[in-house]
């Protein structure tokens, strides 16, 4: 086959397309399009990074698409983030369900981790400090009087270096040692595939010294479609006997509470609206324990009966941190115009259990020299 139309290579089907980039005044790029049984990965630029002061910083940044028969993710090279998760309703028409922003500059700007990996460790730790091995570690108090995601430049904020797969694309960057107050060199990799309805999410890194780890993705989803103005009317329902309270900075509070008789019973699917307002909830933002397993399993479930559109989660994972986006407010514009106030989307990040390395009675979240972090969580998207 000619070059133009694309060549057989290894039994892929390899074919070369020129993309122009996202931004205006961007150079034109060119991608390499694999096409396998059932996924299709697309790449094409996204703009650059501005540079910092001094001609410091920038960098090319890039944006694959993942597209199956039922499902279309687009995931950039800054932070690993899905900008763009499309699934069908009932109707079998596509809608984009997760929150975020048309062009790069939103997510170079401030906003709330949409769609992004989240590292060195998930979720908050308390006073920004730990004790690893006798020696005491201070971290970014970026979420007064605690440290949250990673810091003032966690993972979410920095590019990585992308390997396109069969089905897939991998993401993989070194976090030196000493970045945000870690300890320890960490090799990462994040690796995206996509099987039909179902996207993966595999977690893996090695470390040369011990350091707590604890990485998630924070996708904000609206199974009526991004921009859609509330969550109240999704069923939900998580897998787990327990979750932690919190104090009123979001740290858990120690206790490993039984859900039973409380508003935190998910079992069986609640409506959101009704749900919260029978038990004057504000939201949620807790982290659920979930049965301790090294095998992948069901987790949670969250359905939109008027569109027909259900995601289930399934993880290796010992927690799972439920948020309903209550500290959104509309004040940021995202894809295609649109609004995002309180309660407009809401998050399952599966992760260990919140300041893990400060309460030994919690799963541990240490990595030490020589072991492998390895973890995945599966989103299996259907409609009916």
């Amino acid at each position: 086959m000619h070059p133009s139309s694309g060549r057989w290579n290894g039994g892929l089907l390899l074919h070369v397309v020129s993309n122009a980039a996202a931004q205006a005044g961007a150079r034109r790029w060119r991608g390499i399009r694999l096409r396998g049984e059932m996924t299709e990965v697309t790449r094409e630029g996204f703009g650059h990074l501005p540079q910092k002061g001094g001609g410091g910083g920038g960098g090319a940044v890039e944006k694959f698409l993942l597209k199956s028969d039922r499902v279309k993710v687009e995931i950039i090279s800054l932070g690993c983030i899905i900008t763009a998760l499309e699934t069908k309703g009932r109707d079998g028409k596509l809608s984009d369900i997760v929150l975020g922003f048309d062009r790069l500059e939103g997510y170079v700007n401030k906003h709330p981790y949409f769609g992004a990996t989240i590292g060195r460790v998930a979720n908050r730790i308390a006073n920004g400090k730990f004790t690893v091995e006798g020696k005491e570690y201070r971290l970014a108090l970026n979420n007064p009087p605690n440290s949250l995601h990673g810091g003032n430049k966690g993972f979410d904020k920095v590019l990585w270096t992308p390997e396109v797969l069969l089905n897939g694309i991998r993401f993989s960057r070194t976090s030196p040692d000493g970045e945000e107050g870690y300890p320890g060199e960490l090799k990462v990799w994040v690796t995206y595939t996509l099987d039909g309805g179902e996207l993966a999410i595999n977690y893996r890194a090695q470390s040369s010294s011990t350091t707590p780890i604890s990485l998630t993705n924070h996708a904000y989803f609206n199974l009526a479609g991004q921009g859609s103005h509330d969550i109240y009317n999704h069923m939900v329902s998580i897998e787990a006997d327990s979750y932690l309270p919190v104090d009123d900075t979001l740290i858990p509070t120690g206790e490993v509470a039984a859900v039973q008789d409380t508003a935190f019973d998910l079992r069986k699917p609640v409506e959101l609206g009704r749900h919260m307002q029978k038990f004057q909830l504000p939201g949620f933002d807790h982290n659920f324990c979930l049965e301790q397993s090294e095998a992948r399993r069901y987790c949670a479930r969250a359905h939109h009966p008027p569109s027909g559109r259900t995601m289930e989660v399934y993880t290796t994972q010992p927690g799972i941190q439920f948020y309903t986006g209550n500290f959104l407010d509309g004040s940021l514009e995202g894809k295609g115009g649109s609004v995002y106030p309180k309660h407009s989307a809401f998050c399952l990040e599966t992760q260990n259990w919140p300041d893990a390395v400060n309460k030994p009675h919690f799963p541990s979240a240490l990595l030490r020299p020589g072991e492998e972090y390895n973890h995945t969580t599966w989103l299996k998207f259907t409609a009916a």
